[in-house]
């Protein structure tokens, strides 16, 4: 579920607000956007992979909030850990090409 949009973080491009498939975040003129239907979530990852500057963090338990600090996510470097995962980062290989389930696909 998403748990955080750090705002000193956010450049306002609202690409979190384009890519969410529940429409969880609301677009605000002249500010950053902000989580309006937390509940909503469904922990696709889709606005963490597109924040251009990893302003979001997206905790990997769908059906419940988490409570946990911004300190604490920024200590434990969860900040872009899931885009870090998948190799999305910048300069990143991509992980694709390890991925072998599509063996179970293959006639």
């Amino acid at each position: 579920m998403i748990e955080l949009l750090i705002e000193e973080k956010c450049v306002e491009c609202n690409q979190c607000v384009k890519v969410c498939p529940v429409n969880v975040f609301e677009s605000r003129e002249d500010q950053t956007p902000r989580i309006a239907r937390q509940s909503e979530c469904q922990t696709c990852y889709m606005c963490e992979l597109y924040c251009p500057v990893n302003a979001l963090y997206v905790a990997p338990y769908a059906e419940e909030h988490v409570e946990i600090s911004p300190q604490e996510i920024e200590e434990k470097a969860l900040i872009g850990s899931y885009r870090r995962s998948v190799g999305w980062e910048k300069g990143q290989k991509s992980t694709a090409s390890d991925d072998q389930f599509y063996k179970f696909y293959l006639k």
